[in-house]
């Protein structure tokens, strides 16, 4: 879509056209304002060295370029092939040659994603998801026993106080969820909570997993 003369690419994925609402892909220089260390967000997410990631909802990579430094491979889905081609623009220039590029609806994840994962991103999307539930079910079924399922997302402050370069940023107050709020829905879906991290200036992470007891079913059917 158009705004004020610039280009904005929605995000990955779904509503009558295919895109969730109010997760445009961002101005790149209030966004890297906003982030100007990814790398270090993903730590404090609890992603770890040699894992298999899903980038879900990737946008143009910026977390997905500092995911393939670490992970052994990632999946970047993203329903934009605009912003699709940023991101391999962005793993290319950075030399990253572990990223697989899937255009698809991440309601449609466990189609596109044939393998279990350690562990699926979703950043600033989230509030945004029609069906917050029914992503999350589809997201469980992607985890290995011990996978982790981590969220980024604003906090519920007015639009006119999360400003960065002199702007109001972010989606809509009243689309804005709290912590406790994404947990309860993702809780839902048959994860449990790991821990709740702070991420300045706007911003908390939640990492999610299978319960102990569903990953003991889990590996009961497997071994039978």
């Amino acid at each position: 879509m158009i705004v004020k003369g610039k280009l904005i690419h929605a995000r990955c994925c779904r509503m009558t056209n295919g895109f969730f609402p109010a997760t445009a892909m961002p101005d790149a220089d209030w966004w890297q304002v906003l982030w100007p260390d990814p790398g270090k967000v993903l730590a404090k997410m609890g992603v770890q060295r040699g894992m298999i990631v899903i980038d879900l909802c990737c946008g143009d990579g910026l977390f997905t370029a500092p995911l393939a430094g670490v992970a052994d491979h990632v999946f970047a889905v993203d329903i934009d092939p605009a912003v699709l081609d940023q991101a391999r623009v962005r793993l290319a220039e950075a030399g990253m040659t572990n990223c697989e590029f899937i255009m698809a609806d991440a309601m449609k994840l466990d189609a596109v994603v044939s393998e279990p994962v350690d562990y699926v991103l979703l950043a600033n999307t989230f509030h945004g998801v029609p069906d917050q539930l029914g992503l999350a079910r589809v997201v469980a079924t992607k985890l290995k026993p011990q996978g982790q399922f981590g969220i980024v997302n604003w906090h519920r402050r007015s639009r006119e106080e999360t400003v960065v370069l002199g702007q109001p940023r972010g989606p809509k107050t009243e689309m804005r969820m709290e912590a406790d709020d994404v947990t309860a829905i993702v809780e839902a879906a048959g994860l449990l909570l790991n821990r709740s991290i702070e991420l300045p200036p706007y911003h908390y992470g939640v990492v999610l997993g299978l319960p102990v007891d569903a990953v003991a079913l889990r590996q009961e059917v497997k071994s039978k």
